[in-house]
């Protein structure tokens, strides 16, 4: 029997996972309690999750639990009981974004087996590996990896790849995205994004009828076989918050297009589309493209597709799309209890027993009569496929001893097919002493170019400097200054790339530079043998204690912590590994795959480019590496006179300059160092308000 790549479907709520299973998923994702990437969706009560891995399980459909946030050091043991419940029941397996989380979940749990999330930012064979070695079984990519990229993580991945392969798209690398929390304090890394992308914008022009960050939903109907040719292990469909009748029939399309090996139709895209969509569908990123066709928006006044939807209802309501096949084997000797064997096509077998069998009186049971009955298994999950049977002659068995018979059979199957694996629990392993707290703190500053770097601000001495990579392959040599030189590798990039990058961290070792700043898994084998310091970036999403402790055991130096963090929330990480924070700077909002300015075509190239939203604010475009876009925030984060950053036992406090001139640049740190207050406006981040 040919095994193809599973069908992964959503299951935002109950009624949308009998939808995902009665149309043929072999496995669905959902969320149970607070800490998943979907808070907004009905998700599931504690009994309704009981009941959903039973329904999963007897109709042979594996069920996976999404623990993708990031969680505070509060909500560390919830996470890791939501788990522990989970594994106990017989989940599947769990999707992480946090790296703490995976690491608890690694040592408590040890035989669950976890998910890379999406959430994770891993686009590159490096990051698929290290994910590997840290006890993932499977990484789910960023949905912006072409076919090309895919294809070279598969051949070098030791684990299972998961590819997202229809549905919503977003502008920003998943996991990356700080727009929903610094702008309106909900965080789409805990599970609460506002989609600030599906807004209008600008660039370099106030916003009007434009949406350059709203992307067309994913569709890569038509690249299936590519997939599984390439050793993609799963295709998973996106819509956690869209309705059960959507989850029904894109479901069915898929399984349908899995299973006979083809492409879609015309009538299958069309029910596709009319399902949902924005202004159609897009696999640019799929099939290594980028540009503005990509983007789309759904119209408000979009018809709901009644006839579709309906029909799809009504099909996944009977629950009759999915059943198990079973074989029953019977026995009724003279003188013996009645047995009934029931048997699955999954190993599983099962023997129940019945009455003595009594002399017939009038007519005898036959073999056919007996098997007509043991064949009504309608109000099951089960259809019958085969039936066999012993009967003696001359025995009577009323109808109600057989259709108990057959009860009790498939009760029993249906045990056995439910029944949870065993699975060890061990209690966490406490937590280093926090020996890294520091009471006096060190300044870093970070520059996306070597102009903003005067020497009176080198002279200042700044404990490092991060300057980008790509600055740095220029350079002949360093600016003399007493400071510790870091080269900032870039945040995305891919195989493809990883000779240029080893050849420029060749260079920057050459010039003097000492360390790296790593923000994403996938640095840490890249840099591994370059004999440099490895020091945590904002990227690495650090939100709790054990993320420290995790870094620290992977050799890192240090790390920054997340911006999304309160200032209390700081203050209260146990720091086995010295940490560092942003003070100052525009925070970055995202990291796009799209280069806004290109896609516009109103690129500014004798000063900055800007994103502008509907009340006129303008966000700062910076181009990042491989003709990406970062977009940072419109207001400035200004902490210089406020003491309360002092008081985190931090042992480093970072000035992140991107647009600024050098003499700004200058003006700032000496401000801080002076502890004045800001000039004009800015912002405090999220460090006293906190996200939701």
């Amino acid at each position: 029997m040919t095994v193809h790549p599973e069908l992964l479907a959503p299951a935002g709520s109950p009624e949308s996972l009998r939808a995902a299973v009665q149309n043929g998923a072999d496995a669905i994702y959902l969320g149970w309690g607070d800490l998943n990437a979907r808070r907004g969706a009905k998700n599931f009560s504690g009994e309704e999750f009981a009941a959903a891995l039973a329904y999963c399980h007897l109709r042979g459909v594996r069920v996976f639990l999404t623990l993708n946030t990031l969680v505070t050091d509060l909500e560390l043991p919830q996470a890791l009981e939501t788990a522990a419940a989970a594994c106990r029941l017989g989940i599947d397996a769990v999707l992480v974004q946090d790296w703490g989380l995976l690491d608890l979940l690694r040592l408590c749990l040890p035989d669950l087996p976890l998910h890379a999330s999406t959430q994770m930012s891993i686009f590159t064979s490096g990051g698929a590996l290290e994910a590997a070695r840290d006890g993932c079984c499977r990484v789910v990519l960023a949905r912006e990896c072409s076919a090309s990229d895919t294809a070279e993580i598969c051949r070098r991945s030791p684990v299972e790849i998961e590819v997202f392969t229809h549905g919503a798209l977003c502008m920003c690398y998943s996991g990356q995205c700080a727009m929903s929390a610094l702008i309106g304090g909900r965080s789409g890394n805990r599970g609460r994004c506002a989609q600030p992308c599906r807004l209008p914008y600008g660039v370099n022009a106030p916003a009007g009828g434009r949406y350059p960050l709203s992307l067309k939903d994913n569709c890569l109907a038509d690249n299936l076989s590519d997939m599984e040719e390439m050793g993609v292990a799963c295709f998973k469909l996106e819509g956690r918050m869209k309705r059960p009748e959507y989850v029904a029939v894109i479901t069915r399309i898929y399984a349908r297009l899995i299973q006979e090996g083809r492409g879609p139709s015309a009538a299958e895209l069309r029910e596709l589309e009319t399902a949902f969509s924005r202004s159609g569908f897009t696999d640019w990123y799929w099939r290594g493209r980028r540009g503005g066709e990509m983007f789309g928006v759904r119209p408000e006044n979009a018809p709901e597709p009644q006839a579709l939807f309906a029909a799809a209802k009504a099909a996944y309501e009977r629950e009759d799309l999915r059943t198990v096949p079973v074989r029953f084997t019977c026995s009724v000797r003279a003188g013996l209890p009645c047995t009934l064997t029931a048997a699955d096509g999954d190993g599983h077998t099962v023997t129940v027993s019945g009455p003595v069998p009594e002399p017939a009186r009038t007519r005898a049971l036959t073999r056919e009569e007996l098997c007509a009955r043991l064949r009504k298994t309608g109000g099951t999950a089960y259809v019958c496929e085969a039936t066999d049977a012993a009967v003696d002659e001359g025995l009577s068995l009323s109808a109600g001893a057989v259709n108990a018979l057959r009860r009790d059979a498939l009760s029993a199957l249906t045990e056995a097919r439910t029944r949870p694996p065993l699975r060890r629990e061990l209690p966490p392993p406490p937590l280093p002493d926090d020996i890294c707290s520091a009471s006096t703190l060190k300044w870093t500053v970070s520059v996306a170019a070597m102009s903003q770097l005067s020497p009176e601000l080198l002279a200042l001495r700044p404990a490092r400097v991060y300057v980008p990579l790509e600055a740095l392959a220029s350079l002949s040599a360093l600016p003399p200054g007493e400071t510790d030189w870091c080269a900032v590798l870039p945040r995305v990039w891919r195989d493809r790339d990883e000779p240029r990058l080893r050849s420029w961290l060749d260079h920057a070792a050459a010039l003097g530079v000492t360390g790296v700043l790593a923000g994403n898994i996938g640095h840490l084998p890249l840099v591994s043998d370059s004999g440099l310091y490895i020091f945590g970036d904002f990227g690495l999403n650090v939100f709790n204690s054990r993320s420290l402790d995790y870094l620290r055991r992977k050799g890192l130096q240090s790390a920054c912590v997340s911006f999304e963090l309160r200032f209390s929330q700081i203050r209260d990480l146990r720091k086995p590994l010295p940490t560092e924070a942003i003070v100052y700077g525009r925070l970055p909002l995202m990291i796009t795959e799209n280069c806004l300015t290109e896609n516009s075509g109103n690129c500014r190239c004798d000063r900055p480019n800007f994103l502008r939203d509907r009340t006129g604010s303008a966000f700062p475009l910076l181009a990042a590496y491989g003709h990406r876009t970062e977009i940072e925030n419109s207001k400035t984060l200004w902490l210089a006179d406020l003491p309360d950053y002092r008081r985190l036992g931090l042992a480093y406090a970072r000035l992140r300059f991107t647009t600024e001139p050098p003499e700004t640049c200058l003006r700032v740190f000496q401000d801080y160092l002076a502890g004045r207050p800001a000039a004009g406006e800015f912002t405090r981040g999220l460090y006293r308000r906190g996200v939701e």
